[in-house]
């Protein structure tokens, strides 16, 4: 076996062995979930791991993966972008050198932007690079205190090869995680002659997963790659509407402002369950009283059967007036009563879900 192959074997294993011996859920039942028609209902929010256990383990990473499959979350988040040879893998950016050592490897592949895109990349070259914990530009990590990024243990995988992964733990662990795949840039895909959403369609249908509504979630920041799985390519899988800010210059040339709004709402219950804000789009601060200042975004959006899972939530990033992980959670789950969350710490999050008292 080759050596990169088997040190990340290694540490699949490995994490293995710890979500099953000490982070796994206490016995927390699965939610109850209605994927096609209406409101993806739930007894309790669900805890979505996002980009796997990263508190932990470098984001989207097998491992990682593993890791928050052990410590108990529903589903397991994949971003998916498509390399030269049109082959889905699960990177968060549309490009390589934030969270692989591709600058080092290839540091001639570069565009003009600096940037090192997967689409220029086949599968073969980025099977070559080292995954590593998120870095700045300056190459100091994002999160100082989380996994080394010096590390070179990890690979970047395929969708395919994740999706196997979190099979097998079903299987083997009795448990039932699903997959919650976000398209990245669609648009730009398009503009290389790359299909995504139909590539990961093509995937789940290779690999059993394409009508199993009530394990996999599609989101996407773009309304038009929404509508194109839903119109065209005709799947039943439930869809989320990401909502980001303008002022980010997210996939594709959206008004988010218009979204949140009644008449945005109403669009997005046409083709999608849900909706994915980001929390500061529901929680703004606190007012010279003390009192947190709460959107009525939750309360529209679930009148329109929308299900809502913002993200996301760090304890070691809490938004302003938060003090601790356990009031986030209060003011979104209790206050705000959204239905899933989007966390980067899964076992925290599951612990405090399943403290709820079932309605």
């Amino acid at each position: 076996m080759p050596k990169f192959r088997r040190y990340s074997l290694l540490a699949t294993l490995l994490l293995l062995l710890v979500g099953a011996s000490g982070c796994q859920s206490t016995g927390a039942t699965q939610p109850e979930r209605s994927g096609i028609a209406g409101t993806v209902r739930t007894t309790k929010p669900i805890v979505i791991a996002h980009r796997g256990a990263s508190a932990y383990l470098p984001e989207h990473t097998l491992a990682a993966k593993a890791l928050a499959h052990g410590q108990g979350a529903d589903f397991i988040e994949q971003d998916v972008v498509l390399t030269r040879d049109g082959v889905p893998i699960v990177l968060h950016d549309i490009h390589l050198e934030s969270t692989t050592d591709v600058a080092e490897r290839y540091p001639d592949r570069a565009r003009e932007d600096g940037h090192f895109y997967a689409i220029d990349f086949d599968l073969q070259e980025v099977r070559s690079l080292w995954a590593h914990e998120r870095r700045n530009a300056d190459g100091t990590a994002v999160f100082p205190g989380r996994f080394p990024t010096e590390s070179q243990l990890f690979r970047v995988p395929t969708l395919e090869e994740e999706i196997i992964l979190i099979e097998g733990l079903n299987k083997a662990r009795g448990q039932a995680a699903g997959l919650y795949i976000e398209m990245k840039g669609t648009a730009f895909h398009s503009k290389h002659g790359q299909d995504l959403p139909k590539a990961v369609v093509d995937v789940l249908e290779a690999t059993g997963w394409s009508e199993r509504t009530d394990l996999v979630f599609l989101q996407s920041f773009e309304p038009e790659a929404l509508r194109y799985l839903r119109d065209e390519l005709k799947t039943p899988l439930p869809l989320i509407q990401l909502i980001a800010e303008n002022s980010w210059a997210e996939d594709g040339d959206v008004d988010y402002d218009h979204l949140r709004s009644d008449t945005g709402l109403d669009e997005i219950s046409e083709y999608a369950q849900g909706i994915g804000p980001w929390m500061m789009q529901l929680y703004q601060g606190r007012d010279e009283n003390g009192d947190a200042i709460l959107t009525d975004l939750v309360e529209r959006a679930q009148k329109r059967g929308l299900a809502v899972h913002p993200y996301t939530f760090r304890a070691d990033a809490l938004p302003p007036g938060v003090e601790t992980f356990e009031e986030l959670h209060r003011i979104f789950i209790n206050d705000l009563g959204i239905d899933g969350i989007f966390s980067d710490f899964p076992d925290r999050t599951r612990q405090y879900v399943d403290t709820l008292t079932n309605p």
